[in-house]
């Protein structure tokens, strides 16, 4: 770094920021932007170069990982994730399996060994919570019914990140034979288990040591806590990022948790936007071409087990073809956990050329995703009816919702007959009947010809229609324009005497 270090770090940062600010005006992550930062302006790229060591910021770096790994641990929903239902497991299994599976098979048939091919698996496979998040508050869509499973899914996902690093550091660290091999995994694993038995047992103690009345010694407390559990790990063996993980598990069960999660968030933002940028700075574009073809082969591969995974899920949980689509696109993006595995590769003298494969990975995936979510319903128009539980042909490209401000109006739930009578009245045929909850009107849907229904809701301003054909248990929504469910159980609503 040239000699005044504070005014290129501040240049550095600032450029980061402004991309990162134009990535959000046109609906893009961050994380893609501050690794841009670092490769533009790193030794790498053809043009000006701000920083020639990239360690330099090495510590910042590492500041950076871990805080990330921390906050997600101080965030994690333990009583959420215990609470799950069944299917949610399972359809987190399933995406999980199919993921990681797919990207260890990937990894292993790229050749370039077994330590890069678990790297490039937990790489492929782990999608990022953040981004994830992020579609969804864009998107208007944190009342959707199946929100729930999509945050399921990356809660249990992120779970699954802890014992993931502690399985793969012993091969990152370079066992020096079989026995050695086993001997860290145990320790790892050990490890793990020590701090879930302090995060039982010991999170009033560990609350005691970092509890002050005022933000600014919390503040040092909580980080001197993060750093020393993290640098500990690494001098067991053990990842740093795991470290950080579960200790952020142990400060989630403590007094302190909500002024913590309050206190990290400025931090995290700053020393992650650091890590990212250092990231990138170790990016030579002209590694790039040739890992082109891989990365863009992953990223179609993780498209397509991404979908599969979301059919299931919308399979176990009874959802049409839009909220299937909305699961399998929105965990579609990779990012932070997918950079701290190959940074943790790298730095462990695994081969050069995943760092370019991820980055491009990520950037692509980055861009992909939201542009994939906000786009679901072109999907749900050519997902099969026969890899769904319901036949919901009239609504498979409507949203299912949860948060319908009209179903005070429904009143009616059973028809008076079975037939359109205004296409009775002309001698017209239907396609499917639809009921009006709230005068009972039966009529003809969209998919028909003359279109009753709607014109009825134009007329009346009646709010929901409910479908009346054999098997189907759905209404919708014309002013929300969302599709509303039968309440769990089968339950109506009493209908009008």
């Amino acid at each position: 770094m040239p000699h005044n270090e504070l005014l290129v770090f501040g240049a550095l940062m600032l450029t980061a920021g402004l991309l990162a600010r134009f990535g959000r005006r046109v609906g893009l992550p961050t994380v893609p932007f501050f690794m841009a930062a670092g490769v533009l302006l790193g030794p790498g790229t053809p043009g000006p170069v701000l920083i020639e060591d990239p360690e330099s910021l090495h510590l910042l770096a590492v500041l950076g990982l871990v805080l990330l790994l921390f906050q997600l641990g101080v965030e994690f929903p333990v009583k959420q994730v215990l609470s799950s239902g069944r299917r949610l497991f399972t359809a987190a299994a399933c995406y999980i399996g199919l993921n990681i599976g797919a990207g260890l098979a990937f990894g292993f048939l790229l050749g370039w060994g077994t330590g890069e091919a678990l790297v490039v698996g937990g790489a492929l496979g782990i999608s990022s919570s953040a981004i994830a998040i992020k579609i969804l508050i864009e998107l208007r869509r944190l009342t959707n019914a199946e929100t729930p499973v999509i945050l399921g899914i990356i809660v249990i996902e992120d779970l699954f990140l802890a014992f993931y690093l502690a399985l793969i550091q012993p091969v990152l660290s370079d066992a020096s034979s079989p026995t050695d091999l086993v001997v860290q995994i145990i320790t790892g694993f050990g490890f793990l288990a020590l701090l879930f038995v302090l995060a039982r047992f010991g999170a009033r103690l560990i609350g005691a040591v970092i509890n002050s009345r005022e933000d600014e010694l919390l503040t040092i407390l909580m980080v001197g806590l993060v750093a020393l559990v993290a640098g500990l790990s690494e001098e067991l063996g053990v990842s740093e990022a795991i470290g950080a993980l579960m200790i952020g598990l142990v400060v989630s069960r403590t007094s302190v948790r909500e002024r913590v999660e309050r206190l990290v968030l400025p931090l995290r933002d700053a020393f992650a936007a650091a890590f990212f940028v250092y990231f990138g700075l170790g990016i030579n574009v002209a590694d790039l071409p040739a890992v082109a073809v891989p990365a863009l082969l992953a990223v179609v591969m993780t498209v397509v087990t991404n979908l599969t995974a979301g059919v299931i899920a919308g399979r176990l949980h009874g959802f049409n073809q839009r909220a299937t689509a909305n699961i399998g696109l929105t965990v579609l993006g990779r990012g932070e956990f997918s950079l701290i595995l190959v940074t943790l590769a790298l730095g462990a003298g695994l081969d050069p050329r995943l760092g370019p494969f991820v980055a491009l990975y990520v950037l692509v995936l980055a861009v992909l995703s939201p542009l994939m979510a906000s786009g679901s319903r072109y999907l749900a128009r050519v997902l099969p009816d026969s890899l769904l539980v319901s036949n919901w042909r009239y609504v498979r490209e409507e949203t299912i919702g949860t948060s319908c401000s009209h179903l005070d109006q429904v009143v009616v739930t059973e028809p008076d007959g079975r037939e359109c009578a205004e296409c009775a009245r002309v001698g017209a045929t239907w396609v499917h009947l639809r009921l009006c909850t709230a005068c009972g009107t039966v009529a003809c849907c969209d998919d028909s010809v003359n279109k009753h229904a709607g014109a009825h809701f134009r007329e009346s301003g009646h709010p929901i229609v409910q479908s009346i054909e054999p098997g189907e248990d759905w209404r919708y929504c014309y002013v929300d324009a969302m599709l509303v469910r039968e309440p769990a159980g089968g339950g109506r609503e009493p209908e009008r005497g």
